[in-house]
């Protein structure tokens, strides 16, 4: 079909995060998903999938993989243990260290299962085409991101609050915005929360739990997305043993064009 983005920018840019150096990958590969990625032991899986079954707006689930598998239909010749720029590995709910290559960690569990969540990543190219800055992207930073004080709705062993992410985008633009990310509800789709970040429990946008602070201009408003780093606050506070997750902001990137999430 023609207007669809070349799938070979997919790859050379899952290539890149497999060589390094690490870096965030907004704005990478324009027109492709990206997705957020945790692995838990197969003992956790159902508990996971059930999590984000119950909790779709910040854990929209776009792909699983089989137990021990670290293959997706996503971007079939991608391997998910070395294609992500910067990974986590968790023990007992505790960030032990970040990886550029997560195969050491993998097979210490055979039977990890991976779940693919979407990116808010994925809409910022329809922002960008309608002429609405995304300033992260603009000041070469890490998208900023908070954690909230909404609870998310426990499942089995899990349970945390929300986390979300933020641009600031101009008053007279905020809808058209909303608009725009709300066409893509498989990757977070429309803001949770526009202004007043003290009713998300916020207290200083300088000062995000994850990510980079961003330029907030006059005339702006920050408005808040669901984010996929919503997980690793479920690791946080419900502790499972084990887990890989990608860093935040650092995505993987798939074959799927961000169009096929569009309704």
């Amino acid at each position: 079909m023609s207007g669809l983005p070349d799938p070979q920018a997919a790859r050379a840019a899952r290539l890149a995060c497999r060589q390094g150096p690490a870096r965030p990958t907004s704005g990478m590969a324009p027109g492709f998903t990206q997705c957020n990625m945790i692995s838990l032991p197969r003992d956790w899986a159902w508990d996971f999938l059930l999590y984000a079954q119950r909790n779709p707006k910040p854990c929209p689930v776009l792909d699983v993989t089989d137990p021990g598998s670290h293959r997706t239909a996503m971007a079939p010749d991608a391997d998910l243990r070395t294609d992500i720029p910067l990974y986590r590995i968790w023990r007992d709910g505790v960030l032990a260290k970040e990886v550029s290559d997560a195969t050491a960690a993998w097979a210490e569990h055979p039977d990890l299962v991976t779940f693919l969540i979407g990116c808010s990543f994925t809409f910022e190219t329809p922002l960008q085409q309608a002429g609405i800055e995304v300033r992260h992207i603009a000041q070469d930073r890490n998208v900023p991101m908070y954690l909230t004080n909404r609870d998310c709705r426990p499942a089995g062993r899990l349970h945390g609050k929300m986390v979300v992410s933020m641009r600031p985008i101009p008053a007279d633009r905020v809808a058209e915005a909303a608009m725009i990310s709300g066409r893509t509800p498989a990757v977070h789709g429309a803001p949770v929360h526009i202004g007043a970040p003290e009713g998300l429990g916020i207290a200083d946008l300088q000062k995000p739990d994850f990510g980079d602070a961003v330029e907030i201009r006059a005339g702006e408003v920050p408005v808040f997305w669901a984010c996929g780093v919503t997980p690793q606050a479920a690791l946080m506070a419900s502790r499972p043993p084990f887990a890989i997750t990608h860093a935040p902001g650092y995505m993987f990137i798939t074959d799927i064009p961000e169009t096929h999430w569009q309704v």
